[in-house]
């Protein structure tokens, strides 16, 4: 009997998903990272004479709805353990709802205690309507006081009551967090992809490290509204994060995935492990920039 072989064409897979996760996640080990965000302590630099306890700032910055307010908050409920919202967010797309800048500190344990960490949030970048690059500079030097409210026509001036003139350590930006929904990467204007650059690189000359946070991940990919657990096997979100890498010029392992609590009620430990693996290198890498700092 004659057997006819036929080759077949092997098309690529049309699955919106990875065989496997192209960054492991330890999913289970978010008492472990809880552990480690609720041990860290205050601590002095290595070259401070002052002795004076240091706290890690993380300034975040982007576009005007994209989530950053909903990342303090959520990173606030974890540490919490029941949900907040001390910094104010609007569901509604369009002009930015934070217009002041403001420290957000989280307590701990006895009142009057807190994390020796704090977040700062910013106007959101938005064509005539949005924060100015100067001002976000002028932030991570620590030129700028709590509470200024911010002008989208005229940046900070130096004879402003809101301008420090003398910032320390403690007053300036550790970490720089770009903000950006993973929904809407594809409809940044170029403007506002240079908006960001320009601030990415004045960071870059201040030494200051940076990362960028990708939110909404459940709203852009279905698998992951799904089950969190998919996020990195997402083709989808993957590529986003590679985009904006390129864009930005942020290295990928630079760039973290998040859902922020947004409808749920009740905790969510995958929800929580995500932001808990982004909190963990923000800290990591604020104590670097402080112990490297030279204080002048």
């Amino acid at each position: 009997m004659n057997w006819m072989f036929q080759k077949r064409e092997v098309k690529p897979s049309s699955s919106p998903l990875l065989d496997k996760e192209w960054r492991p996640v330890p999913w289970n080990a978010k008492a472990e990272y809880l552990q480690f965000v609720r041990g860290f302590e205050p601590f002095q630099p290595h070259n401070d004479e002052k002795n004076e306890e240091q706290c890690i700032r993380i300034l975040l910055h982007g576009p005007t709805g994209h989530g950053k307010s909903s990342f303090i908050n959520s990173v606030d409920t974890i540490l919490q353990g029941r949900m907040t919202g001390r910094a104010l967010a609007d569901t509604i797309v369009g002009n930015s709802f934070t217009k002041k800048y403001t420290t957000y500190k989280i307590t701990k344990g006895a009142h009057g205690t807190f994390y020796p960490f704090v977040f700062n949030d910013t106007m959101g970048l938005e064509k005539d309507k949005g924060v100015l690059e100067e001002d976000i500079k002028l932030a991570m030097m620590g030129h700028v006081k709590d509470g200024y409210t911010f002008n989208p026509h005229s940046t900070l001036s130096t004879d402003d009551l809101y301008y420090n003139r003398n910032p320390s350590l403690n007053d300036k930006a550790h970490v720089l967090v770009c903000v950006v929904s993973a929904a809407r990467v594809h409809l940044l204007s170029q403007e506002l992809m240079t908006n960001m650059r320009n601030v990415r690189r004045e960071a870059s000359d201040l030494g200051i490290p940076q990362m960028a946070i990708l939110t909404n991940i459940d709203v852009a990919c279905p698998e992951v509204d799904a089950n969190l657990r998919n996020v990195y096997k997402s083709k989808f979100v993957k590529r986003q994060m590679e985009v904006l890498s390129a864009s930005l010029g942020i290295p990928l392992n630079c760039i973290f995935p998040v859902k922020n609590y947004h409808s749920e009620i009740a905790p969510n430990d995958d929800l929580e492990m995500l932001i808990l693996m982004a909190l963990k290198q923000m800290i990591h890498f604020g104590e670097d920039f402080v112990n490297d700092c030279k204080c002048t």
